[in-house]
């Protein structure tokens, strides 16, 4: 199998509750635990992780896209809220994504289209959250 298309994973217990190391391919540990108290709340929830992966996965696909429309981007940052299921399994039924964008030579419409791009092709994450959970993203973009 091609390298590109696997992944490798593992997640090792570290005290005697739910806390885990977590590393993928000899890269730095990191923390996940659950909140008290079946957990110390000594890193990141499973949940938190999620909100982390989607964000930096529209975020690198955004960029990229932005980049190469000649677009100067000089800073950019993703906030995240998981609106969570009241009933089990107590997944996120809404996601809202908050992008601030500073740039002097960028549209809204420009960046319509790349959240687009990045939501229908390039963002797996996004992918596959669809179908089971609602993602809505805002942006400001501040010259």
């Amino acid at each position: 199998m091609d390298k590109s298309k696997e992944l490798t994973a593992s997640v090792r217990l570290i005290n005697d509750k739910l806390n885990f190391a977590g590393t993928v391919e000899g890269n730095a540990p990191v923390s996940i635990d659950y909140t008290p108290p079946l957990g110390d709340n000594q890193g990141y929830t499973s949940l938190e992780l999620l909100l982390l992966s989607l964000s930096s996965c529209l975020g690198s696909s955004a960029l990229t896209f932005l980049r190469r429309m000649g677009k100067t981007i000089t800073a950019f940052e993703i906030r995240s809220k998981g609106i969570r299921k009241q009933e089990h399994p107590t997944g996120f039924s809404l996601i809202i994504m908050e992008i601030y964008i500073r740039s002097e030579n960028l549209t809204e419409e420009e960046v319509d289209k790349v959240v687009g791009l990045s939501e229908a092709t390039f963002c797996p994450v996004w992918s596959m959250l669809k179908g089971n959970v609602t993602v809505e993203v805002k942006y400001n973009i501040n010259n």
